[in-house]
C-alpha cells in the first residue's frame, strides 16, 4: 500500500468539511515517521523491518513516530513535510497543520486558536536500542534567540511497547547536587578527548513500564532504551552535552544546533542555557516522577481513564496525557474539555464513526486505523467509544495547554 495523494493547501477547505462531517468531528491520521541520523532504532514501534531505513541510510534509522503534529522535525537534509501529520480521507491526504489553519476554532477551540494560532503541542513514540546523549531542550528565552520555541516534555513508558528493554533501561537526569557550572564547562572543554565525563556529574534512574516523568526545559537528560510516549511542546530544539555515546562520536554541531552562531564557542553561554536550580534539585525524583492516577470522573463500568502525564511547568499546564482502557464489549460516551491526539496501542474498536485497529506491523507509506485527532468540537460534545474486539482496547491521548480544570499535580500518586 502506498500513501494517498496529497492535497495542496488551497484545496483543503472543501475536503476538510466533508471529513469533519463524516467523522463527526474526528479526523483519521496517517503514521508520521521521523529518522534521527545519530541514533539506532529500537524496533518496537511496529514499522516493518525492511523499512527502518526507508528514507535512506544517509538519513539514519527511523526511531520516532510523531502524533497529531503540526511541528516540523528540524533534521538536516529533511523533507519539507518531515514531522508533519497528515489527515486521510476518501483516498486523499492533507496536512493537519493546513486543517488547523483553515478551521482553527473548530479543531482546537477558540481560546487556543486566539492565543497560539496553531496546535502548539505534539507527541511521539521515541524508540532506541540504547541510550542517547545527555542533552537538554532550550527554554522559551533561549529558543527565541534562534526564532524557535522552548520545549518541556513528558514521558510515559507504555507496557504494550516495552516487552523488550533493549540495551540500557536507565535514564540519566539532571546533575548531582553540588555540581558547579565550572564542572560542566570542563566537560565541554574536553569534548575532543573522547568521553567528556558529563555522565559522571549525573544520576541514572531505572525506567519502569507504566510510569513516567516530566522533564522541564533546560534540564539535562540522557534517555535510556525504553520505548517512550512523549507529549511535549511543539518545538524540536535541543543541545547535546555528551561527546561520546556507546563509542559513537557526538559532533559539536549537535551541542550548538539551536545556539546563535556567535555563541557557538562561548562555553559560559552554552552552560548558562541550563536551568541550574532544576538540574541540581536534591529531590529530583519527587519533583519530576509520575505514576498513573485513575480519573474517577471519566471512568465507569467497563472503562478506566488514567492520568499518565500531568502537573505543571513553572506553574503552567502546557501539555498532559491520559490512558484509556476499554474492556471487551464496553461502550460509553467520553467527554473531554478540549482537542486531543489519539493512538491505539492495544485492541480494536470504534471512536465515533471511525474504526480503530492496533496493527501488528506497518509498512512505510501504509495508512492503518490506529491514530485519530479528536477536535475540540467533538470532544466537548462527547464521542462514543466502543471495544469491538476480544481484548482490552487501550488508547493514549494527549492534550494542549490549559485543557483541564482539575488535573493532578506531580506527587499526587503518593497520596
Amino acid at each position: 500500500m502506498h500513501a494517498s495523494p496529497v492535497l495542496t493547501k488551497d484545496n483543503v477547505a472543501a475536503v476538510l468539511e466533508r471529513a469533519l462531517d463524516a467523522g463527526g468531528g474526528i479526523l483519521r491520521l496517517a503514521p508520521n515517521w521521523v529518522p534521527r541520523s545519530f541514533l539506532h532504532p529500537g524496533k518496537r514501534i511496529k514499522l516493518h523491518p525492511d523499512d527502518w531505513y526507508a528514507l535512506g541510510v544517509h538519513r539514519g534509522g527511523i526511531d520516532e513516530r510523531w502524533f497529531a503534529s503540526t511541528t516540523e522535525a528540524m533534521n538536516d537534509n529533511r523533507a519539507d513535510d518531515e514531522g508533519l501529520s497528515y489527515c486521510v480521507f476518501e483516498g486523499q491526504r492533507f496536512l493537519l497543520r493546513d486543517a488547523v489553519e483553515e478551521a482553527g476554532p473548530r479543531l482546537i477551540g477558540q481560546k487556543m486558536w486566539d492565543e497560539y494560532h496553531r496546535w502548539p503541542v505534539y507527541s511521539k513514540f521515541f524508540d532506541n536500542m540504547g541510550p542517547i546523549p545527555h542533552h537538554m531542550h532550550q527554554d522559551a528565552e533561549h529558543a527565541k534567540l534562534t526564532d524557535q520555541q522552548g520545549k518541556p516534555e513528558c514521558y510515559y513508558f507504555p507496557p504494550q511497547l516495552n516487552a523488550a528493554e533493549n540495551h540500557f533501561d536507565y535514564t540519566f537526569m539532571g546533575l548531582e547536587p553540588g555540581t558547579t557550572k565550572d564542572d560542566v564547562v570542563r566537560c565541554l572543554e574536553n569534548w575532543n578527548r573522547g568521553d567528556n565525563g558529563i555522565l559522571d556529574l549525573s544520576k541514572a534512574y531505572r525506567l519502569k513500564p507504566g510510569t513516567g516523568w516530566m522533564i522541564p526545559a533546560g534540564v539535562l537528560h540522557a534517555p535510556g532504551s525504553m520505548c517512550t510516549y512523549e507529549p511535549q511542546w511543539g518545538s524540536d530544539v535541543f543541545g547535546m552535552y555528551q561527546s561520546l555515546v556507546e563509542g559513537r562520536q557526538v559532533p559539536w554541531d549537535l551541542l550548538v544546533k539551536d545556539v546563535p552562531p556567535e555563541k557557538h564557542q562561548d562555553l559560559d553561554f552554552i552552560v548558562g542555557q541550563l536551568d541550574w536550580e532544576k538540574n541540581v534539585d536534591p529531590h529530583f525524583k519527587q519533583s519530576n516522577y509520575v505514576e498513573p492516577i485513575v480519573d474517577e470522573s471519566a471512568s465507569g463500568d467497563g472503562y478506566t481513564d488514567r492520568w499518565i502525564d500531568y502537573g505543571r511547568f513553572d506553574g503552567e499546564q502546557l501539555v498532559s496525557a491520559k490512558e484509556l482502557t476499554v474492556e471487551p464489549g464496553a461502550k460509553f460516551t467520553l467527554k473531554d474539555p478540549g482537542a486531543s491526539g489519539w493512538i491505539a496501542v492495544q485492541g480494536a474498536g470504534r471512536v465515533g464513526q471511525l474504526s480503530l485497529q492496533t496493527p501488528v506491523m506497518i509498512r512505510f507509506g501504509e495508512e492503518p486505523w490506529d491514530e485519530v485527532f479528536v477536535t475540540h468540537e467533538a470532544a466537548t460534545k462527547g464521542v462514543e467509544v466502543e471495544n469491538t474486539g476480544g481484548e482490552p482496547l487501550v488508547i493514549l491521548r494527549y492534550f494542549g495547554p490549559a485543557a483541564h480544570e482539575n488535573m493532578p499535580e506531580i506527587g499526587d500518586h503518593r497520596k
